[in-house]
Parts: structure tokens; C-alpha cells; sequence
């Protein structure tokens, strides 16, 4: 297993991070929904990474649950910009290090201003992605927290 660790466990490891790996056997993007069903998850508890670009040129992560859609206006206010606009597939490789399908909101290349829907909140353990299609990683919001600076709002439709 130890060398199986995508970069997001490594990172996770040398801050001393309880969390739970969670393989679902799929080497291309599948949807949320379609994550959560193959770990047997409630869909609430599984979590989207999306990386957006503001009207102002700086780039945003919103952690949203897999069946939910991220509401632009809402997320633009949250940070605070006139608007916000998903980027492009082709980019998010050379922004963030990441393909989609396997974004993880930890280790991307840059440090980016990162909000998490409010409804993780309800939840004692969160999954997101490891950072490599087809793993999930499983833990509290205050461990993701020793990683990622963030903030909690109401940024779904």
C-alpha cells in the first residue's frame, strides 16, 4: 500500500492526519453520484473539488457535495469577486497539478483561496478525492484543515 500513496496521503501523513483510503476501482472520471454509489456513501458526504476563475483573474477551489451544483453568484460572493466561472479541463492539469476526476483539494501547486459548502459542517468525516481517479480519502474538516486554509458558506443552488 505504501507505495500505492498518491501525494495528497504523503501530505496528509507528515502533519499527522487520521484518515481512511477508500479505492472504488475506476481508472477514468465517473461522476460523483457514481462515487459515492460505488463506495456505498451517503452522496452528502462525498465532496467535489472545482476550481473556478474570478472576474478579477485569481483562481478559487469550492468543495461542493457530488450532487449538488455550484451556484457562481453565491461562490463569487463568498470570495468576495464580481463573478466567478469554471475553468477550463485543458487547464486545470497546469494550474493545479491535478486531472479532472481526481482533484483534491490538498497539494495542489499553488496555495488558492479554498471554500467548503456549509453542509460539511453536519458531518463528523468528509471524502474527497486523493488526488488520483478512483481513491478517496476520509476525514474531519478540522484535519483537512491543518492542510488547507478554508472557510465554510452556503454555495450551492
Amino acid at each position: 500500500m505504501a507505495s500505492d500513496k498518491t501525494n495528497v496521503m504523503r501530505l496528509l501523513d507528515g502533519k499527522r492526519v487520521p484518515y481512511t483510503v477508500h479505492d472504488y476501482s475506476h481508472t477514468s472520471a465517473i461522476s460523483g453520484a457514481e462515487v459515492a454509489e460505488a463506495l456505498g456513501e451517503d452522496p452528502d458526504r462525498v465532496f467535489k473539488t472545482l476550481v473556478t476563475r474570478g472576474a478579477g483573474g485569481e483562481h478559487y477551489v469550492f468543495m461542493i457535495p457530488v450532487l449538488c451544483e455550484l451556484d457562481l453568484r453565491k461562490a463569487a460572493r463568498a470570495v468576495g469577486e464580481k463573478s466567478v466561472e469554471m475553468v477550463k479541463s485543458k487547464e486545470l492539469l497546469p494550474l493545479t497539478g491535478y486531472i479532472h476526476g481526481g482533484c483534491s483539494p490538498i497539494g495542489m501547486k499553488k496555495r488558492f483561496t479554498t471554500v467548503i459548502d456549509e453542509t460539511a459542517g453536519l458531518f463528523d468525516r468528509i471524502f474527497f478525492s486523493a488526488g488520483k481517479i478512483g481513491w478517496q480519502v476520509e476525514t474531519t474538516l478540522d484535519g483537512l484543515g491543518e492542510l488547507v486554509e478554508f472557510t465554510l458558506a452556503d454555495i450551492t443552488e
